[in-house]
């Protein structure tokens, strides 16, 4: 029996969700056309700092938490969910995590924060 690796797991998520540019972000953010969410742990976060406006919901915790912040307005179904975390493989995984769930709208970061650090957001320490 051979397993798959995580590689081969995001290289298959990669074929079948969406992919956007940090700039492609940044418009729909702008736009007020967007809920951005930032998977990456707490500890990733303190080390980094955090994109201005964006949620954090740690990857550990998404499946879990995600329902809630819809109920409670936190997050908007109808608008675009971009996520993003720090390279863009748990990102790319969690797209198709959330399409399982139901989730029509729903995209992720190329390159994740290593590209947002260089981009027209703003890092908050």
């Amino acid at each position: 029996m051979s397993i798959k690796t995580a590689q081969t797991l995001v290289s298959e998520a990669m074929q079948e969700i969406k992919t956007i540019s940090a700039d492609d972000a940044f418009n729909l953010l702008e736009g007020n056309d967007c809920n951005l969410i930032d998977i990456r742990e707490p500890s990733e976060l303190e080390k980094t700092g955090s994109l201005e406006n964006s949620i954090n919901i740690p990857r550990s915790h998404l499946e879990f938490q995600f329902e809630t912040l819809v109920q409670n307005g936190i997050i908007d179904i109808n608008k675009e969910t971009v996520l993003f975390c720090a390279a863009g493989g748990r990102s790319a995984l969690t797209v198709k995590t959330l399409q399982e769930m139901g989730c029509k709208k729903v995209s992720h970061i190329e390159g994740g924060f290593s590209v947002l650090q260089n981009s027209k957001f703003k890092i908050k320490k």
